[in-house]
């Protein structure tokens, strides 16, 4: 098929590279012209194991980017990778939701064929059909349901693992209006939904814009009461990681997202939790839970500072920062628990070194008072104290010598020569 997308973001790149590498023929519609000329030159605008090769395979060629949308009428269906931000109280800002679907719709008027719009932005139930698909009617000239066709299809992509999971899922979920609309999407997908380990969802365009929020306050739910679970432990002076691994056993449970520690972060898990609270309170329904699990969650980096706080006098100390993503494999900075924890630990009068094998350029603009090392034994060099704050697998077996106190409060867990150290402590064992 040929296929636009509307976004070259982290989730438009990610399934554009990927789709082109099932065969499909891929026009990225973006704004930004030297993301534009990037991807054309065969190189990846973002880091994600697995993308730049499929990008310097496919770029400029079968995976090619543009910033015309009239480009879109060469293609059979279109999907709005768009972001869609967020205000202080977590509802969500559609302006460039609602920008693409106009530019999209006034593209869509001169095309003589029918056209299917997919929107793969996670976006509250009613938008896609409330506000998308009014916008394209209006623009067009056309009528949802003649010639143009409207979907929703969920992205459930994980940083770090964004190819595997796009090209290897767990689900894909199908929300259409017309079962035309569904067959094109089936067509689409049919090398991964023909997988015995894949699960094709098919339902209503509300249901599917609520699963994927449904997915991740779950997720988010579970790791808040895991690291619940894991505080309650360290006080009674038990390992939650024994705990945990023993719990997961049940198969009513499992043993997936059962490490307790400093917490979830990165894009997704808040920004979806706060808009589903937000959607909740519009809708008159006080979320009492999902406030308890983001309450829970804030409170992490607080108590493993305050941990580091018991070994080592803050103010005026050296403090090395292992880590900054909010998880192993990749540079995303976006609520890292990290970053929480290096204003702990200045508010507290502490001078923060920090290392992290992709991220540094990303924190460095918004935090210019720390100081930023090339490598973990780096910056654990004179160091007063250290915490671990992302889980990378180089921070395995590190050496402790060069620290001035061999004093390590881990977030993560590590795996670490306890011995070695004069103090070690984990933030829920």
């Amino acid at each position: 098929m040929h296929v636009s997308i509307v976004g070259s973001g982290y989730v438009g790149t990610t399934i554009a590279a990927c789709l082109a590498d099932l065969g499909h023929e891929v026009t990225n519609v973006e704004i930004d012209d030297e993301i534009v000329a990037t991807i054309n030159a065969g190189e990846a605008p973002i880091h994600e194991s697995g993308l730049e090769e499929r990008i310097a395979e496919h770029g400029g060629s079968t995976l090619r980017a543009t910033t015309d949308y009239d480009d879109v009428r060469e293609t059979d269906l279109t999907f709005l990778c768009l972001p869609t931000p967020q205000a202080e109280d977590g509802s969500l800002d559609l302006a460039p939701m609602q920008a693409g679907a106009e530019s999209l719709g006034r593209a869509l008027a001169d095309k003589d064929d029918d056209h299917l719009v997919v929107v793969k932005s996670t976006v509250l139930p009613g938008t896609t059909e409330e506000v998308v698909g009014p916008i394209l009617e209006d623009e067009s000239g056309k009528r949802i349901g003649d010639d143009l066709e409207l979907a929703m299809n969920p992205e459930f992509l994980r940083m770090g693992t964004a190819v595997e999971d796009f090209l290897e899922p767990d689900k894909v979920v199908i929300g259409a209006t017309s079962e035309g609309a569904a067959a094109t999407l089936r067509e689409l997908y049919d090398p991964i939904v023909t997988r015995e380990e894949t699960s094709l969802v098919e339902t209503d365009i509300r249901e599917a814009e609520l699963i994927k929020y449904a997915n991740n306050a779950f997720l988010a739910s579970k790791v808040s009461l895991v690291n619940e679970l894991g505080n309650i432990a360290k006080t009674y002076g038990a390992d939650a990681y024994e705990v945990l691994e023993a719990v997961g056993l049940d198969d009513r449970i499992c043993e997936r997202f059962m490490r307790s520690g400093l917490g979830w972060g990165g894009s997704c898990f808040p920004k979806d939790v706060d808009a589903l609270r937000a959607g909740a309170r519009e809708q008159g329904y006080d979320p009492a839970l999902l406030d308890a699990v983001v309450a829970v969650n804030d409170g992490q980096p607080r108590r493993l500072v305050g941990l580091l706080a018991d070994h080592v006098d803050l103010e005026g100390a050296r403090i090395a920062v292992l880590g900054l993503s909010f998880k192993p494999g990749t540079d995303d900075i976006r609520k890292s628990r990290a970053l929480d924890v290096i204003e702990s630990l200045q508010d507290r009068g502490a001078s923060v070194v920090a290392y992290d094998p992709v991220a540094i350029e990303n924190v460095r603009p918004d935090y210019p008072d720390v100081t930023y090392a090339d490598s973990a034994t780096a910056a654990l060099e004179d160091a007063d104290g250290a915490v671990v704050a992302t889980d990378w697998p180089e921070f395995d077996d590190l050496e402790f010598e060069g620290m001035a106190s061999r004093i390590v409060v881990d977030g993560r867990r590590i795996d670490i020569d306890a011995d070695a150290l004069e103090v070690y402590e984990g933030l829920t064992w």
